[in-house]
């Protein structure tokens, strides 16, 4: 007897507990199914505090963006955990991170910024770990079978850049990194000027990490001529410092040494000044006079629509609530804004599994087969199935190959043209 009612009494006990942690939802994340998903952990990684490009709100945007999506009930109920890491601009820092991802359990690395794709995917292929929306600098990028980029990276802007100048540029200076990603630039800027017969640019290689630039701008700015010239720089976070020894260079024919290189309009004269996003963008602008920056009336082609566009409403009400006051998270930065598109693909493909437990195999799998992500309106939509890449060379795996024209008016970075470009098969035929 005594046995039968200690039996009764904790079934009793357990059944009470159990609705009450139905009801109190004890432990489950707020639209969880019945607590059972697993936590998805992934890392999202980019320089920081170095003396070449630094891209500091990258993990910000990541972080702000779980903060986000977990105070929704995570990701068809699974808690996102974000791991972030220093890539420090290094080939040791980028495989450091990349160890550090697959020691810690991560199913994915996304919205990550970094030089050096040799040193990082060759750790993340060993462990099978999908590099969904890297920043697009790398050829590693753009070839390995676990990549998943979400732009046409550094090849179609500087392709676009040139079918952007060939509209209003007589003749092309271009500088761009003495380094090996930075040696591809020239022949995919020559295929976009020569989409309008125009002739090729001329080639101004420099040191990535340099205080001033006085003898490339000199350089530059004579190749370039004084009649419908264009002076286009491709130096990352250097370009500002590029610029500014352009702005002080001695008007042409002035021995007195005043200065004058950038002159009003983005224009010296009539040499006209240009970049790509990434080098310049709007905080750049900001940062150095808005209306009356260097840059006012520059060229710049982009991956995205220009900042003002009314498809990052949706991104910049997640920075509102959930980055509080961490202004290292501007809703105007490139980078910030591919870790937002590559968050999205996340998102997507998580949703689209529907299962307990998400692994990186489960992942690279689905959208190996076909996943397909909405961005709304930022992208063309996005799929990495074989029909769907671009298979130009060094770049197979280019499946969004359109860019934005944009130019500074008024200190604001605004749509030369509307939509969309698509620059497929330059990259693809360049010489």
């Amino acid at each position: 007897m005594t046995g039968r009612r200690l039996t009764s009494l904790l079934a009793s006990v357990t059944a009470a507990a159990a609705g009450a942690s139905l009801l109190t939802g004890c432990g489950v994340l707020p639209g969880a199914t019945g607590g059972s998903r697993e936590p998805v952990t992934v890392m999202t990684w980019a320089p920081d505090q170095t003396r070449a490009t630094n891209m500091p709100g990258m993990p910000a945007m990541a972080q702000a963006y779980a903060r986000w999506v977990n105070s929704q009930g995570g990701i068809d109920g699974h808690e996102l955990r974000v791991l972030t890491c220093n890539e420090q601009n290094t080939p040791a820092g980028a495989a450091a991170c990349a160890r550090r991802a697959v020691r810690e359990g991560a199913v994915a690395v996304v919205g990550s910024y970094s030089q050096n794709g040799r040193a990082f995917m060759a750790p993340l292929e060993a462990a099978g770990i999908p590099y969904i929306g890297g920043y697009g600098l790398t050829e590693d990028e753009f070839t390995s079978h676990l990549s998943y980029p979400v732009n046409g990276g550094l090849a179609s802007l500087i392709a676009g850049h040139g079918m952007q100048l060939a509209e209003g540029c007589r003749r092309v200076s271009l500088v761009r990194p003495d380094t090996l990603a930075g040696d591809r630039l020239p022949k995919l800027l020559d295929a976009g000027l020569k989409k309008a017969s125009k002739r090729g640019a001329f080639d101004i290689p420099a040191v990535e990490d340099a205080t001033e630039y006085t003898a490339q701008a000199t350089r530059a700015r004579e190749k370039a001529g004084t009649e419908d010239g264009c002076v286009a720089a491709v130096l990352g976070e250097r370009t500002q410092t590029f610029f500014d020894s352009f702005r002080r260079l001695p008007e042409r024919g002035d021995e007195s040494g005043r200065t004058g290189g950038g002159g009003k309009g983005g224009s010296e004269g009539s040499v006209r000044i240009s970049s790509v996003l990434g080098s310049v963008g709007q905080p750049v602008i900001d940062r150095t006079g808005g209306a009356r920056s260097p840059f006012e009336g520059a060229y710049v082609t982009g991956w995205y629509p220009d900042a003002d566009d009314r498809s990052w409403e949706p991104m910049r009400k997640v920075i509102r609530d959930h980055a509080f006051v961490d202004n290292r998270v501007d809703p105007s930065d490139t980078g910030v804004q591919t870790t937002w598109i590559a968050y999205t693909v996340l998102k997507e493909v998580i949703e689209s599994l529907d299962k307990d437990t998400v692994t990186a195999s489960r992942i690279a799998d689905a959208l190996d087969r076909g996943a397909q992500v909405d961005t709304g309106g930022l992208t063309p939509k996005l799929r990495w199935m074989y029909e769907d890449l671009l298979g130009a060379p060094d770049f197979p795996r280019i499946v969004n190959h359109e860019v934005t024209f944009q130019v500074v008016r008024k200190g604001r970075l605004v749509a030369q043209k509307p939509g969309f470009v698509d620059v497929g098969p330059t990259v693809t035929n360049r010489g």
